[in-house]
């Protein structure tokens, strides 16, 4: 028999989504006692998936079942309160209800006519963003997959606009001295990749030392870039960090804008993890100079708790964005509509073809309040602030750096007082909680010694939670590490 369509009866279709409503709903159930990871050797994951591809199709009810076991029942626990590796929201409720809808009408938000109330969503989220991190009233941007994204396209941005004059979109780099970009040594690592990508290459990246706190030191920049003018380079950006991955740590921003503007180069505040934290007047200080930047990446699949994928980059203006990245095509040519209101995604940004991201945002925001995601990161931030004081009054633990923000950096010594043996036992350590479960956290480097480092961004995280985290580093040293 020919089909006429991919759709199920609506009856059908009813069944299946409250099948699916019910596994969604049994992803909440005892989130305090869900495991942070289930651990499976790679080979054998892999097996329940090497299958050629399905000639007939098969019953959906029992897809849904497959879907259960293989992939919902075994998903890193990124739900629960046990997540503490890299830097990983839990989600919110309203969110899922967003994805679905969106899902279901499957706008593409590339062209105005293509998505006319996802496109004016999309514009009013950058706007509450901007607000929300008090980078000002006019503003121009555009939602992307996240951090990584937001931070290339805020240097494809510098470079398009900074050497605008010298026509670096159609002739490019050739023949060009090398373009010098500045941040600290704490930056991420995406920042390398975009130079890449660019074709500035990462041996035209000055990492600037970092003072005591992991802050640029500023002394040691202008010098730099003072040295690189001298050798005939052509700096053009400098990145301030406004909230490091490694310690949540926060530049003198004001400074740097001031530096930025006293040399004549572009300012980017790479915001992805900590910008969001700007709203909460505890730490507004902390920001000052944020305004001032040029451009600005935020993340909201980090401290506005949405699933992935939501980053944003932010500008001052919309012609900053067309200038950067417009390019005439006949086929999407506009200039006979009528309403000249409208607004192109794909004229300010690279894409063309892009799901609607702002309606989880906007319906989250419209659903919660700015007020209840402020109480929520202040919690995050004051249960890190717990745990570095539980870390610092344990004589088996040893405190590596507090943040102003949520991230703790920490060690287990047990009884060992030699480095060497407590880093290693640190190493270990981060396979064998892997292979336990019951926590997930990663490490990093500080001052070039093996550290613990916990990330607090779940607003289901509580006191009680992060007291089980050291229980379980206890354990598992004990029970799992030789070295302990």
């Amino acid at each position: 028999m020919t089909r006429s369509s991919l759709d199920f009866s609506a009856s059908d279709f009813r069944l299946l989504l409250d099948q699916a409503v019910a596994l969604v709903l049994d992803q909440f159930k005892d989130l305090d006692n869900h495991k942070a990871y289930h651990f499976f050797p790679q080979k054998e994951l892999a097996s329940w998936f090497d299958q050629p591809v399905p000639v007939k199709g098969m019953d959906v009810a029992k897809l849904l079942e497959e879907v259960k076991q293989q992939v919902l029942d075994t998903a890193t626990g990124n739900l629960g309160p046990h997540m503490y590796a890299y830097v990983m929201a839990g989600g919110t409720q309203v969110s899922i209800l967003a994805e679905l809808l969106a899902a279901t009408v499957n706008q593409n938000a590339g062209k105005w006519h293509l998505a006319p109330a996802m496109n004016e969503i999309e514009k009013r989220v950058v706007q509450w963003g901007s607000a929300m991190i008090g980078y000002g009233k006019e503003v121009a941007g555009v939602l992307v997959s996240g951090g990584s994204a937001a931070n290339l396209a805020g240097l494809t941005i510098a470079r398009n606009i900074f050497f605008e004059k010298q026509g670096v979109r159609t002739k490019g780099l050739f023949g060009m001295p090398p373009f010098i970009v500045y941040a600290s040594s704490e930056v991420h690592g995406c920042v390398d990749k975009s130079l890449e990508q660019l074709g500035i290459g990462t041996n035209n990246l000055r990492k600037i030392q970092t003072k005591s706190d992991f802050t640029m030191d500023l002394g040691a920049l202008e010098k730099q870039i003072n040295l690189d003018r001298a050798s005939g380079f052509l700096p053009f950006c400098i990145i301030g960090n406004a909230g490091t991955v490694n310690t949540g740590a926060i530049d003198d921003l004001e400074a740097l804008a001031l530096l930025a503007q006293k040399q004549e180069l572009w300012f980017h505040v790479d915001g992805a993890y900590g910008g969001l934290a700007a709203s909460l007047d505890t730490l507004k200080a902390k920001y000052k100079g944020l305004e001032l930047a040029d451009s600005v990446a935020v993340d909201f699949h980090k401290w506005l708790y949405q699933p992935f994928e939501a980053g944003c980059i932010m500008v001052k203006d919309w012609d900053t964005l067309r200038r950067a990245y417009f390019k005439k095509a006949d086929y999407l040519d506009t200039a006979f509509e009528r309403d000249k209101g409208r607004l192109d995604f794909n004229e300010h940004h690279f894409q063309l073809s892009r799901n609607a991201k702002g309606l989880k945002i906007w319906m989250s925001f419209k659903a919660y309040g700015l007020s209840a995601f402020q109480e929520m990161i202040q919690k995050d931030i004051d249960l890190a602030r717990y745990l570095a004081d539980q870390v610092e009054e344990s004589p088996d633990f040893e405190l590596h750096a507090r943040s102003d923000l949520a991230i703790c950096c920490f060690r287990y010594r047990g009884t060992l007082r030699e480095r060497e043996d407590i880093e290693q036992l640190n190493k270990d350590l981060i396979a064998a909680l892997e292979e336990d479960g019951r926590v997930f956290i990663t490490g990093t480097k500080l001052h070039g010694e093996f550290v613990l480092r916990a990330c607090l961004i779940n607003h289901r995280k509580q006191k009680h939670t992060v007291d089980y985290l050291l229980e379980v580093i206890r354990d598992v040293a004990k029970t799992s590490c030789t070295t302990s």
